[in-house]
């Protein structure tokens, strides 16, 4: 452990000369020399005083590095039978061009984009686009619905909406732009204008006054250099789900953002400039964001954009193809997409014929990477398949292997160790550190290294109220685990309202909202259960109004509908069931974790602040009936 133990002694021994000399791997316009300062709010900032921009660092750096020619961008849509490959030099042209054509729209540096778009080349586009303007990008996930739309578009108060036509789901077509419609009409905030990209699978009606064409327009746009952005300012909002139902928008700032990326790379996933990366996940999300379109232009690698499915596109050979025909180098993906694999092909027949001698690494971050999982993929590959964790919020991995300074062991369920620049502590509830194989609050130390969240959009209370109040001195990752006599790290799962779908984190506060709207409903909490493809699954507990008259299986279908259609399909809400009382504590808070382990089958205390233990031995045998329903197959 020579060479990760060198990395970590430097990184927490002196975070400012560690950070400073990573940074000088980058083409900057304006060197910086304050590595680590406060701004106004007290907040600490990285590289304050230095100069750059992300668009330049991803595309024309890399140019003048001699890769013009090495494949930028490799666009793969089983779900359309489109292919399309990019060189560096052709994608700094249509970024710089689509640049000019936000320009015409009056996009300027600091104003806000929302990206609303399928897995298509033009989304990563949009995004470098708004970087090289120095305007800050909001991609929104288009499985979201028109009213999660509005929530953002009146937080981030963007002036354009960038949408394309339609996406496509295996064999069904989507149309984008009535949701977009309908979520402009929603929000409070008026948008000035917005960019339809068409796509042939479905045509858009466009708004005179408002909506322009993305073709025609970028015909007639001039290309446009690079503007130069101070470190701080921010490159995108990203918007992940709090506990209160309102999400949160994290903010990453340019320069801290493209360090971190860059030495990402290196250390965490150990390329090298022309190394093939995919990341098989979508741009609405931060592994979107950090590692189809940010870190592999920013380490000179060829990303690969796929738009289609683990299965059913056309089967569960579909990652094998990819993997083999694009000669991929290193594959990160969510657990759930292998279980999906796995279930389809227990035998993993599909993988014969396919040639995957490029392959070297297979990563996987998102949720819990289930010992099953890992030991098919390790049998399957007979590669090193390699667990991480990190956040919406750190933008890059807090803990796992560090491969790029040396190979470590693995241990399943783990992790594996600390990033450098993160010092991880376990804490109990009153900020008291415990001792190893000792369950508690994960936190990190501060600083936070370059690349995780300033703040929350408009809202630095918020941020520190969620992050920085709970442990003073630390950052509350919102896990709970543990740290063995080794280092390694075990993230047993988080310690607030939010459940892990398929990898995508939502908050069952925001389901609440929505089942509570229902006019039958007098009360409800909603939970989280395992499921063996997706990690979780949410299941809802309501209790009705008196006098409510209402089938069981016509309110779960209306509940399930509303679901869907407030937050939307993302959120795989299946299942509600009727109770007469919920367990609560005295003072009125519902008992949520115990209503967890109950139904999770798992052994649970009557906690003494309950307000009647009856209802506990009322709801056990209800709560049982998950354990062979289909919603925990």
């Amino acid at each position: 452990m020579q060479a990760y133990q060198a990395a970590i002694h430097a990184a927490t021994e002196s975070p400012q000369r560690f950070w400073e000399v990573q940074a000088r791997a980058l083409d900057w316009f304006r060197a910086p020399q304050k590595i680590l300062s406060r701004d106004e709010q007290g907040a600490q900032r990285w590289y304050a005083d230095g100069m750059l921009n992300t668009s330049h660092l991803c595309l024309d750096a890399q140019v003048a590095a001699g890769r013009g020619e090495q494949l930028a961008l490799i666009y793969d849509s089983p779900v359309t039978g489109q292919k399309a490959q990019y060189t560096y030099h052709e994608l700094t042209d249509w970024v710089a061009r689509a640049a000019g054509m936000l320009q015409q729209l009056g996009v300027v540096a600091g104003d806000r984009v929302v990206i609303y778009m399928p897995m298509i080349p033009e989304a990563a586009v949009a995004m470098l686009a708004c970087a090289r303007l120095g305007a800050i990008h909001s991609v929104v996930f288009g499985g979201f619905a028109a009213h999660e739309l509005a929530i953002r578009i009146d937080d981030a108060t963007p002036k354009l909406i960038i949408t394309a036509s339609c996406g496509i789901e295996i064999d069904r077509v989507l149309p984008y732009k009535p949701l977009v419609d309908k979520a402009i009409a929603m929000a409070e905030h008026a948008v000035e204008h917005c960019l339809v990209l068409q796509r042939p699978e479905c045509e858009a009606s466009l708004l005179e006054a408002r909506d322009s064409d993305w073709a025609q327009l970028l015909s007639r746009a001039t290309p446009v250099a690079p503007v130069p952005v101070n470190s701080t300012d921010p490159l995108y909002i990203l918007y992940t789900s709090g506990t209160t139902g309102k999400p949160k928008g994290v903010v990453r700032d340019n320069g801290g953002h493209a360090v971190a990326m860059h030495y990402s790379m290196a250390t965490v996933y150990g390329v090298k400039p022309g190394d093939v990366f995919w990341a098989a996940s979508d741009v609405g999300w931060v592994v979107g964001h950090s590692y189809i379109v940010y870190g592999p232009l920013l380490a000179g690698c060829t990303t690969v954009l796929y738009e289609g499915k683990p299965v059913r596109t056309p089967d569960a050979g579909a990652f094998w193809r990819v993997c083999a025909e694009h000669k991929v180098n290193v594959l990160f993906a969510a657990p759930t997409a292998f279980r999906a694999i796995r279930k389809e092909d227990p035998q993993a027949q599909h993988l014969a014929g396919h040639d995957l001698s490029a392959l070297q690494r297979l990563y996987l971050a998102g949720e819990r990477l289930d010992p099953p999982t890992y030991d098919w993929l390790s049998a399957t590959l007979k590669r090193p398949v390699l667990d991480h964790w990190w956040q919406t919020e750190t933008g890059w991995a807090i803990a796992g292997n560090p491969v790029g300074l040396q190979l470590m062991p693995v241990k399943a369920g783990s992790a594996t160790v600390p990033m450098p620049g993160y010092q991880i502590e376990i804490l109990d509830d009153e900020g008291r550190p415990l001792g190893a194989g000792k369950q508690g609050n994960i936190c990190v130390k501060l600083p936070l290294p370059p690349g995780c969240l300033p703040t929350i959009w408009g809202n630095q209370a918020r941020f520190e109220a969620g992050y920085l109040n709970n442990f003073p001195g630390y950052y509350q990752t919102g896990d709970g685990g543990y740290l063995d006599h080794d280092g390694y790290l075990f993230v047993m799962g988080r310690t607030d309202d939010i459940i892990n779908v398929a990898g995508h984190r939502l908050s069952t506060g925001e389901m609440e909202e929505v089942l509570g709207a229902h006019p039958a409903v007098a009360e409800c909490a909603v939970i989280g259960v395992a499921n063996e493809l997706k990690g979780q699954l949410p299941v809802g507990l309501v209790v009705l109004k008196d006098g409510a008259m209402v089938e069981e299986e016509l309110l779960n279908r209306e509940l399930i509908a509303s679901v869907r259609e407030s937050i939307g399909a993302v959120a795989s809400f299946q299942r509600a069931l009727v109770v007469k009382r919920l367990p609560k504590t005295r003072s009125g808070k519902i008992l949520r974790r115990t209503l967890r382990q109950m139904a999770m089958g798992e052994a649970y205390s009557i906690p003494s602040t309950i307000d009647d233990p009856a209802v506990l031995q009322e709801l056990e045998a209800q709560l049982a009936t998950l354990e062979d329903c289909a919603i925990r197959a």
